[in-house]
């Protein structure tokens, strides 16, 4: 166990907590090589935090920012699905921080909803040549205190929302990492031992808007159609009238 960290704190995860860096992930891709084993990496502050695609994240002070590096040894493909799993465990530390589950709600690919807002997001980076990764790094931001306004978001964009205005509840970044690192660690093992069934099945009974007429846009086109499942690959499955579409990237939109 890690110096700080609770009694319940995983056993084989590290745990550091840095007061400034540029970004958890790219803090992650330059620790990597050095780990033994997965490690947490929390900041207080970061200068340069990152969105998907490239985008700015707007990080107030207060709110959490925090990467999971990891040198897994699966195929890219299998390691990706821990979007899933740390889906899974973002959901379970806000039930534990609040004492609640009324109004959480999952958005594929990586995203939490509190209230139909966006409470929380997931960036996956990896880095490796073929078939195999050198690391793969789950980057997590939650706005524990305070939303970005929405002006800083792209057209058509959830709107943010915090845990502190949707629930009145204030907890510290160190302290949410505390509830989020066992949760992790709890599916993770689930699905090295089962597979990703078992968690592809708890994110669908979590999942917002299922059964609901969504959009799903990728960088070329648009689709619209039912939310019908996701797949054992992690695809949005869209039941349209040409058919069942199974599509693997795209942001979506309610």
């Amino acid at each position: 166990m890690k110096p700080g960290a609770r009694s319940d704190w995983p056993e084989g995860y590290g745990r550091r907590v840095l007061a400034r860096v540029d970004s958890t992930n790219a803090e992650g891709a330059r620790i990597a090589a050095t780990l033994s084993g997965p490690e947490w990496i929390l900041a207080l502050e970061q200068t340069a935090a990152r969105g998907r695609r490239g985008r700015s994240w707007a990080n107030p002070p207060g709110n959490f920012a925090a990467t999971l590096v990891m040198r897994p040894s699966e195929s890219p493909d299998r390691v990706a699905l821990r979007s899933f799993v740390a889906s899974l465990a973002l959901y379970d530390a806000v039930v534990a921080a609040t004492g609640r589950a009324d109004g959480l709600g999952l958005k594929w690919p990586n995203d939490v909803l509190l209230n139909g807002g966006k409470l929380a997001g997931i960036l996956l980076e990896s880095a490796g040549t073929g078939a195999s990764l050198n690391h793969f790094a789950i980057g997590i931001g939650v706005n524990l205190v305070a939303a970005p306004d929405l002006a800083e978001l792209e057209a058509g964009a959830v709107r943010p929302v915090s845990l502190l205005s949707e629930t009145g509840v204030a907890i510290g970044p160190e302290a949410f990492l505390d509830l989020l690192a066992p949760a992790y660690a709890r599916h993770e093992a689930s699905f090295v031992t089962y597979g990703f069934e078992p968690v592809r099945r708890a994110w669908l009974d979590r999942a917002a808007r299922l059964g609901d007429v969504i959009t799903a846009r990728t960088t070329r086109e648009s689709h619209e159609g039912r939310f019908e499942t996701v797949d054992g690959a992690g695809n949005l499955v869209l039941l349209t009238p040409r058919g069942r579409n199974a599509i693997a990237a795209a942001e979506v939109f309610f």
